[in-house]
């Protein structure tokens, strides 16, 4: 990200509203596999002066780089051993977090926001389970909306999956609708910032080659170094067709992680 980025978006910011693109973080979350969200309210400590101050925090025991809605970082996934750049897994990694690529690395991240809203261009609230999208998908949803995409762009995809978040967990992990390696090249063409969705892992899944194992995830992350945004709350987005607009996201400084949990938000 340059200085270029961040005035690229300022001047799409017309009216100040805030839209919140995340959802919140709490037990009824969808979680993938065993992850877990876990969170132990301390109890309030009355301090002893004549005030009467008293103190509030929490315990939290979770993958907090792999929950909610969350950013992946380079360190997330490798090809066999390789990760981004070629640095090898055993080379880079510890027990307190990754040496390289860390996500604490990645810093504030503020561009232009493109929202390719494919289930409205299919006329539906929500695509089909396993639905691969295609590069003719969002190139028709961008010209439906008269939209191009630049460099540096966030572009997020709406798939209308969000939907069923915490309301029906069960079908929301057992598959989802998303890109297919065909978009996942042709995005990574228009040499994008980050690539988002409102589902579990952006593409499709499960894959249509049941011998293949998330394989955007590969071209983004360990390929070309585009990060991946995962499980975003896009319904306001699409309700207000806003398809352009300032993006603004910082993830957790948390050195070495492989990813963060992130509160981001569009700005018009």
């Amino acid at each position: 990200m340059k200085p270029e980025s961040v005035l690229k978006a300022t001047r799409l910011i017309e009216t100040g509203e805030v839209i919140e693109i995340a959802h919140v973080l709490n037990d009824k979350m969808s979680f993938a596999g065993t992850r877990r969200f876990d969170v132990h309210t301390k109890r309030t400590f009355m301090n002893q002066p004549s005030n009467r101050q008293g103190s509030n925090e929490e315990l939290v025991v979770s993958e907090i780089a792999q929950v909610g809605t969350q950013l992946d970082g380079f360190a997330h996934q490798s090809i066999e051993y390789s990760h981004y750049n070629c640095f090898k897994t055993d080379e880079i990694s510890s027990r307190t977090g990754f040496t390289k690529l860390g996500i604490e690395k990645v810093g504030t991240l503020m561009t232009r926001g493109v929202l390719i809203d494919v289930a409205a261009l299919k006329g539906v609230d929500m695509l089909g389970d396993a639905y691969e999208i295609t590069p003719q998908d969002l190139q028709q949803a961008l010209q439906r909306q008269n939209l191009q995409l630049q460099p540096d762009d966030a572009i997020l995809i709406n798939t209308g999956w969000h939907r069923l978040w915490a309301k029906d967990n069960a079908r929301y992990n057992k598959s989802c609708p998303g890109i297919g390696v065909a978009a996942a090249e042709w995005l990574a063409k228009q040499d994008p910032m980050l690539v988002g969705a409102d589902n579990g892992p952006v593409e499709v899944s499960p894959n249509p080659d049941p011998q293949i194992s998330l394989p955007v995830h590969q071209i983004m992350l360990v390929v070309n170094g585009i990060h991946i945004l995962e499980n975003l709350k896009l319904d306001d987005l699409a309700a207000k067709k806003v398809y352009e607009f300032a993006f603004v996201m910082q993830p957790l400084k948390a050195q070495g992680f492989s990813g963060s949990t992130v509160a981001p938000v569009a700005i018009r």
